[in-house]
């Protein structure tokens, strides 16, 4: 990925995550009638906490996506922040954002891997 591609990526799905994040804080019980029906009734905690953490969670891969600092681990919480997310809503109208999101995190993840993480996968490869 070219480097300016890179950084406009980054800095819209930073942004993405950044404003659901207070979105979410703004209504977060609203925001939990997104869940299927079956992940409300397993849940350990109220909705409304458990939106709040996801708010947190959501403003947190924004930060860090936005500073340019552990790009990588940033965008592999939100893939697997987003992968949970389409488990727990099912297939709606709107699970084809959440998969274009994903696709996004996914590319940011690859490209900013750490040399050294990908060093022990090309010495992993080889070895097979």
């Amino acid at each position: 990925m070219s480097k300016s591609s890179f950084h406009i990526l980054r800095v819209g799905l930073a942004i993405t995550f950044l404003w659901i994040g207070v979105l979410i804080f703004k209504h977060p019980e609203a925001w939990g009638g997104y869940l299927s029906s079956w992940v409300v009734e397993l849940m350990p905690i109220p909705i409304r906490e458990a939106m709040i953490g996801t708010a947190i969670l959501d403003i947190a891969i924004g930060a860090l996506l936005l500073v340019d600092s552990w790009v990588w681990l940033a965008a592999l919480v939100g893939t697997a922040h987003l992968v949970i997310v389409l488990a727990v809503t099912g297939i709606t109208d709107i699970t084809v954002r959440d998969i274009g999101i994903m696709a996004g995190m996914i590319a940011l993840m690859v490209d900013s891997l750490p040399q050294t993480f990908i060093d022990k996968i090309k010495a992993k490869l080889k070895s097979k």
